[in-house]
């Protein structure tokens, strides 16, 4: 009789379980309770009675979500059946794409919305459905806002996916583009005469282009596209151009999408103005010379720090100078250092020494003068991306693990620490 009664509470606690599925753009908060009471059911699936061209098959959304990411689909048809599915994410600042970026942990669905699983396993389920099914239109929606039911363990939205691969499979195979898959960065060597120094950023999904940063950099770690939108360039209201700078950036950006080759362009001046992009007056030689850098480099390694501008300056004076050190972080990695000082009346250091007015080998015999040192320092940075990869000989903070560098660069090193201490520059 106990165990009659203990079968039938078990049968009714059954009964009153009832699946949850997250519906926010990617997952919606979740409790614990209701992810461990969670059933997963998928209907049973036939593979629809179709056949492909075989060949590679891809497409793009158009424009960037909210959440600064665009879906991108892959797909392989052999033998008429879709083989392969691959279901990715292009991000507004051309960084990694959106799979390594959820395999690393960095997405943070699960963690922070309490989805079922990680973006990328969640689309690896949806991927396997299509393959299943091999019909983009077989899935049914329960909202606007494109969740099913129809896969087990997954509720993020998926229309995207099946929407834009309907859209690849009727456009036709494509085949790979013409680049390695990867991420790209390349910037000036210089600061331009107007403050800047410009740099490109691309990302490359099946061997096409598939996002383009172009933007820059100034001393003080501050983003150009951001200070734009802080109203800080303001081309139109300053300049009377026919719009703003990260506006004619963004018409340029696309224009490399659609063309696939930082070569093919036509420039009308010594300035790289172009007649080739509606709407954009500003030169654009910058950014189709850095992104054809960039590919001629071929892909870079993503680096551990967070990406943005990165600021810190000294409290005390050193013989009338204050030191300041700005950074610049893309794709994980330091990518930009300006290591410089601050006199009573506003003068750079470096730009100070370069007239000639601090000059260390005229006036005190130095093996270089400090702006040439300082460089040195910086770039050592920038090649061992390690704010902790030096040693010290004194008290002074000299070094002998820096060629050329005679002067002391501890100062140097614990401004870096704080600025990335201070955390990312924000542009009001």
């Amino acid at each position: 009789m106990k165990r009659k009664n203990f079968l039938y509470m078990a049968l009714l606690v059954a009964l009153m379980i009832v699946p949850l599925v997250g519906c926010q753009k990617d997952a919606e908060p979740e409790t614990a309770a209701k992810t461990e009471a969670k059933t997963e059911v998928q209907k049973e699936v036939t593979p629809a009675d179709v056949s492909y061209e075989d060949g590679i098959y891809f497409a793009t959304e158009d424009t960037y979500a909210s959440n600064g990411w665009k879906t991108v689909v892959t797909l392989v048809v052999k033998n008429g059946k879709i083989t392969e599915a691959d279901w990715n994410g292009a991000n507004v600042t051309a960084g990694p794409e959106k799979k390594l970026v959820s395999e690393s942990g960095n997405y943070g669905m699960k963690n922070i919305a309490k989805s079922q699983g990680y973006w990328h396993e969640e689309a690896e389920k949806a991927e396997q459905y299509l393959i299943d099914t091999q019909d983009p239109s077989a899935i049914t929606y329960k909202d606007a806002d494109g969740h099913t039911d129809d896969i087990a363990g997954v509720s993020i939205h998926v229309s995207d996916f099946f929407e834009l691969a309907q859209k690849a499979l009727a456009d036709g195979p494509v085949g790979r583009g013409m680049y390695e898959d990867g991420v790209y960065f390349m910037a000036d060597s210089e600061f331009q005469e107007t403050g800047w120094k410009e740099y490109v950023a691309l990302t490359v999904i099946n061997g096409y282009i598939v996002s383009a940063d172009w933007s820059a950099v100034n001393k003080m770690g501050e983003d150009k596209k951001l200070y734009d939108a802080a109203g800080k360039y303001n081309m139109v209201e300053f300049g009377g151009a026919q719009a703003d700078w990260s506006v004619q950036a963004a018409k340029a950006e696309q224009y490399l999408l659609d063309v696939q080759d930082p070569t093919k362009i036509e420039y009308k001046d010594e300035e790289g103005h172009t007649d080739d992009i509606a709407g954009v007056s500003v030169h654009v030689s910058g950014l189709m010379n850095l992104a054809d850098a960039a590919l001629k480099a071929g892909p870079v390694t993503v680096g551990p720090y967070k990406d943005g501008g990165y600021y810190a300056s000294s409290d005390v004076e050193d013989n009338g100078w204050k030191d300041y050190v700005s950074l610049f972080v893309k794709n994980g990695n330091i990518v930009e250092v300006y290591w410089s000082a601050l006199n009573a009346d506003g003068e750079d250091k470096q730009e100070f020494d370069k007239a000639g007015n601090y000059n260390m080998v005229k006036f005190g015999g130095a093996q270089a003068d400090w702006y040439e040192q300082a460089a040195l320092a910086e770039q050592n940075l920038v090649d061992t991306q390690d704010i902790n990869a030096v040693t010290y000989k004194d008290d002074e903070g000299h070094t002998d693990d820096i060629a050329g560098v005679s002067i002391h660069v501890s100062g140097f090193y614990e401004l870096v620490a704080e600025a990335f201490n201070n955390g990312v520059v924000t542009v009001e």
